[in-house]
C-alpha cells in the first residue's frame, strides 16, 4: 500500500523544528558538518493527547489511532514500511521572466523526465533504445535496485538470448548518456568554479567528459572519440550544449553512475541539466536547459 500526505491542498504537512538562534550559541561554535545531528531531525506529526488510556504516551497513541482509523496502519507495520520525507513545495516559476524552475529534486527528476519523455516520443528506432531508471546513486548506486545490481544485465541478457548476441557482445556495440545533472557556476560561490569551465544556466544541456572527486579520483572518463560523437549528435540536431566540469579540480568533486556503465564495456558520457543549489531543499534549472537536455536525448535515440 502506498500512501502519500502533503501533496493534495487539503493535506496537512509536517515540519522538523530547529533550534532558535537565542539558544544557539554552542551549535554555532560547532563546525558546519556537525552542528544538526540526524538524530536531531525528528519530524513533527501532532501533539494532541488521546481521550483515553491515563498511562501512556497518549500524543502517540493518538496519532497511531488516526492511521489506523484512515489507513488500516497499526505501529508494526513501521517494521517493514519505507518512509520517504521531502519538502512540499511546489514547483514554480522562478525569476520576473519565467526562465527558471524553482523545485526540490531536480537531482535527478529533471534528467529522468526528459529520458522517459524522450523515449517515448520516438517512434520506432534504428537501434534499441533503452531508459534505464536506477535508484541509490547518491550512496554508491548499491542494493538491487542501484545501477551495481545485475538487474540491467539480466534485462539486457534477455533481449540478446532472444536474437543469439553475446552480451558482452551487445555491450561493445552500445552507447550511454548517463543523464544526471550537474553543477552550475554560481557568482555567490564564485570561489569553487572554474568559470572558464563551469557550467552556466540556460546555455544548454551539459557534456561532462569526466567526473571524480579531487582530479578523476573514482571517475568514468569518456574517450575523444565519445566526445567527438555526441558533439557531432547534437549539433546535427540543432541542440545548444556546453562542456562543463564539477567545480575547480581541488574543491571537492562528485560521481555518477557513468563509471559502472562503462565498466560494462559500454561507451560512456555524462550529460544532463546544470542545477543551482544541488542537493538544497529549492533547486534551481533553466528551462532552456530542460528542453535541451531532452531534445539531446531524442536526437541521441534517433541515431
Amino acid at each position: 500500500m502506498a500512501v502519500s500526505i502533503g501533496g493534495a491542498p487539503e493535506d496537512p504537512q509536517f515540519t522538523i523544528d530547529d533550534l532558535l538562534p537565542h539558544l544557539g550559541v554552542e551549535q554555532s561554535k560547532k563546525p558546519l558538518g556537525e552542528a544538526i545531528p540526524g538524530e536531531s531531525l525528528n519530524l513533527l506529526i501532532g501533539s494532541r493527547p488521546f481521550k483515553d488510556d491515563e498511562g501512556s504516551d497518549r500524543v502517540k497513541l493518538a496519532v497511531m489511532d488516526y492511521l489506523n482509523q484512515k489507513y488500516h496502519i497499526v505501529e508494526e507495520d513501521f517494521i517493514s514500511a519505507e518512509l520517504e520525507v521531502v519538502p512540499a513545495f511546489k514547483a514554480a516559476d522562478i525569476g520576473f521572466d519565467r526562465s527558471l524552475i524553482g523545485a526540490y529534486g531536480h537531482d535527478d527528476r529533471v534528467c529522468g523526465f526528459a529520458c522517459l519523455a524522450a523515449l517515448l516520443a520516438l517512434g520506432t528506432p534504428g537501434k534499441t533504445a533503452v531508459c534505464m531508471l536506477a535508484d541509490k546513486e547518491e550512496i554508491g548506486s548499491a542494493g538491487v535496485s542501484g545501477m551495481k545490481s545485475a538487474a540491467f544485465d539480466t534485462f539486457v541478457s534477455d533481449l540478446c538470448d532472444a536474437q543469439r548476441v553475446p552480451l558482452k557482445a551487445c555491450y561493445e556495440k552500445s552507447f550511454c548518456l548517463s543523464t544526471d545533472v550537474t553543477a552550475a557556476y554560481d557568482p555567490n560561490f564564485a570561489e569553487v568554479y572554474e568559470k572558464r569551465n563551469s557550467a552556466r544556466v540556460n546555455y544548454g544541456i551539459g557534456l561532462c567528459k569526466y567526473t571524480g572527486s579531487r582530479g578523476k579520483s573514482g571517475a568514468s572518463d569518456a574517450s575523444a572519440e565519445v566526445v567527438a560523437y555526441i558533439r557531432r549528435v547534437l549539433d546535427e540536431a540543432g541542440v545548444v550544449w556546453q562542456m562543463a566540469e564539477l567545480g575547480k579540480v581541488d574543491a571537492g568533486g562528485g560521481g555518477t553512475v557513468a563509471c559502472y556503465m562503462a565498466e560494462r564495456d559500454i561507451d560512456t558520457i555524462d550529460a544532463g541539466v546544470p542545477v543551482l543549489s544541488m542537493h538544497a531543499p529549492f533547486e534551481t534549472v533553466g528551462k532552456l536547459d530542460c528542453y535541451m537536455t531532452y531534445k539531446g536525448i531524442k536526437a541521441f535515440y534517433e541515431k
